[in-house]
Order: C-alpha cells, then structure tokens, then sequence
C-alpha cells in the first residue's frame, strides 16, 4: 500500500522528532524512558536528514533502506512495550507501544 508518498513522509519525519522530544515533558515519562525517547529523536533526526528524499539534507541513505529501518524499530519499539508490560510499567508500555504501532502504520502506508 503506498497512500503517503516520501514528500509527505519526510513532513511526518520532522514532526515524528518534535513528538518525541516533546513526549518526556508532555507525558511524564520515566527517566530511563525519557532518556531513550531523547536518544530515539536524536537518532530519527539523524536518519531524515540522511535519507535521499525531499526533506532529507545530505542525501546519503536511500528512501527504501529508510523505512526497512523503521520497521526494524516499529517492532523493536514492540518488544520494548512488552517488556515494560512485564515489569508493569503502564506508562513506558503504553507510551512504547502506541509509538510503535504509530511507525508499523506510517511505514505499511508508505509502502518503501
């Protein structure tokens, strides 16, 4: 399925990184939660503006080798919000698995 084409994808990108500078404050996270949201913003900054697309600014990695790596972190992110569940952390794992289920959803509509 491809309804969102790379221009809208790179937009989805750049708000995908406030979102999640933005969520420790917004949603009261825990500190090890929060750090690893911070960490992740940091690291799909890093992916946009390396991706070869519209919003991308060097250009290095191509757009489909950009979503097959956000498929590996939609289901990392899973893993995570299970393993939160089993130490009974409702925020992290909620937090976790609704983001999760966020970048499965935006790759899977993408259709790289």
């Amino acid at each position: 399925m491809s309804f969102i084409n790379s221009k809208i994808h790179g937009i989805i990108d750049y708000l995908v990184v406030i979102f999640l500078l933005a969520s420790p404050s917004v949603f009261d996270l825990p500190e090890g939660t929060a750090l690893f949201t911070y960490i992740l913003g940091g690291v799909h900054l890093l992916l946009t503006v390396l991706t070869d697309f519209e919003f991308g600014v060097f250009k290095v990695i191509p757009f489909h080798i950009h979503g097959w790596i956000e498929l590996v972190v939609s289901l990392g992110l899973g893993g995570l919000a299970f393993y939160f569940y089993t130490i009974r952390d409702v925020i992290s794992h909620n937090f976790c698995a609704g983001f999760a289920i966020a970048v499965f959803l935006t790759w899977l509509v993408t259709g790289v």
